[in-house]
């Protein structure tokens, strides 16, 4: 499903590109480079460049949304979070309560006071 969307995405791109390309500018762009007048012909004389304007802006509508769609699909599946500390303190061995660790020499005397 993501494969075909980004295919699709690409093509999208593509004709994006070649419609960008193809309205004319302050210099007239590459409009007039491809067959003198042709996109005007074509497209019908003064409307060709509303034409292009509004095909432009739904190419690049299209080309948002399916970036964002590809972005949700694409994303890590679960919700649960795959850090190694967590993993870690999962997989730690638990210490039952007789073997209680003195972590200082005072700990360790009051506990020695507690078992007698």
């Amino acid at each position: 499903m993501v494969g075909f969307l980004i295919i699709l995405h690409t093509i999208i791109c593509l004709f994006l590109i070649i419609v960008v390309l193809m309205q004319a500018s302050q210099g007239g762009g590459l409009s007039g480079t491809f067959g003198g007048q042709a996109a005007s012909s074509v497209l019908g004389g003064q409307s060709a460049g509303n034409v292009l304007s509004k095909i432009t802006t739904w190419l690049a509508a299209f080309f948002i949304s399916l970036a964002i769609l590809i972005s949700l699909l694409s994303g890590p599946a679960d919700v649960s979070s795959n850090s190694l500390v967590k993993q870690a303190a999962d997989e730690r061995p638990l210490i039952q309560d007789a073997q209680v660790i003195p972590e200082t020499k005072e700990q360790e005397m009051k506990l020695d006071l507690e078992t007698k």
